[in-house]
């Protein structure tokens, strides 16, 4: 049995584009082994895909330290091939130790050598970061098989109903799930007082609002909540990543920034409008037939940075919350 290892991206929303790369993978090789090394707090995204194990990679993104990183791959065991998907040079050092014979990945940051089949990223003819993924598991020079499949979260239904019951949440009314943060920065985050006001609409409808997020967006959620009132219910660093795929997969839908709960919503096949500002769904955009991107296109969006250049944030402030209800509808 062939067994092969793949070096995960460090961010969640990557990691969930990444799933149609390890279908292809196993649709190549039913029988083969498939290892994932992530960072901590990916981990459980890929524990809900179809892989043989999920290994903690301990290196961020601090010092080299070529000896520890040595020693771990030493630890790993053999594999047949390994799969680096983020372009640095520290991220192919691993599979390089680990004495890997076939190492896929694209050309990046010094990495010549430390990379035997290492691919040169066509941008044009693969814009989407998900076809870029999955390209890596066919043979250099194919064009990508089209269509790719969506990428899919399984849902654990026991540790769901635990977390229901630890949280004591009500399910007598529909939920409509609100991701307002976004790691990135504030340019990509729709104001408070627009999710707050969509939340009252919601409420009067009949539904419940809760609040995903880590303890990171907790002051903006409790803002939210706050003006809402009754009804929403702020789950901000209360869950676990585990905790919340499984209660977003509860929502009837969901409201999102550009973040990796966007991409977690969409894998779980979730209704949702999904709001863009700074950054362009041309790139990741989220990968559901359910999902409705919301954006104004401004001339100065997207400009992919983390706090607005021109200090209006107008891209995401003049998204009106009627709006992103028509996207819902």
């Amino acid at each position: 049995m062939s067994r092969t290892l793949v070096v995960a991206p460090s961010w969640i929303g990557d990691a969930v584009l990444s799933h149609p790369l390890l279908a292809r993978l196993k649709e190549a090789d039913p029988i083969g082994a498939i290892d994932v090394l992530a960072p901590p707090w990916v981990l459980p995204v890929y524990r809900r895909m179809q892989v043989s194990n999920t290994i903690e990679n301990p290196f961020g993104h601090g010092a080299l330290r070529l000896g520890a990183r040595r020693r771990f791959a030493q630890s790993l065991g053999a594999y047949d091939r390994a799969y680096i998907l983020p372009n640095s040079f520290k991220s192919a050092l691993i599979p390089w130790h680990a004495g890997i014979p076939e190492r896929v990945g694209f050309r990046g940051e010094m990495r010549f050598g430390l990379i035997n089949d290492a691919r040169v990223l066509d941008k044009a003819s693969l814009p989407l970061q998900v076809e870029r993924y999955a390209a890596l598991a066919q043979p250099s020079g194919e064009a990508l098989r089209r269509p790719l499949p969506e990428p899919r979260l399984a849902i654990d239904a026991a540790k769901r109903n635990a977390a229901v019951a630890r949280l004591g949440l009500d399910l007598a009314r529909p939920v409509a799930a609100f991701a307002p943060g976004a790691e990135y920065g504030p340019a990509k985050r729709w104001p408070a007082s627009h999710f707050a006001a969509l939340g009252r609409m919601l409420v009067d409808r009949g539904e419940q609002v809760w609040l995903f997020g880590s303890a990171k967006d907790s002051p903006i959620a409790r803002e939210i909540a706050a003006s809402i009132g009754a009804h929403a219910v702020d789950l901000t660093g209360r869950t676990s990543l585990d905790e919340a795929i499984d209660l977003m997969s509860l929502a009837s839908r969901v409201v999102s920034n550009d973040s990796g709960l966007m991409h977690i919503a969409a894998a779980l096949d979730r209704p949702m409008a999904a709001i863009f500002g700074s950054s362009s769904p041309a790139y990741t955009p989220p990968l559901s037939a359910k999902a409705r991107v919301v954006r104004l296109n401004l001339a100065c969006s997207p400009c992919f940075q983390r706090e607005c250049p021109l200090a209006h944030t107008n891209c995401l402030k003049l998204i009106e919350p009627a709006r992103v209800l028509d996207a819902l509808a």
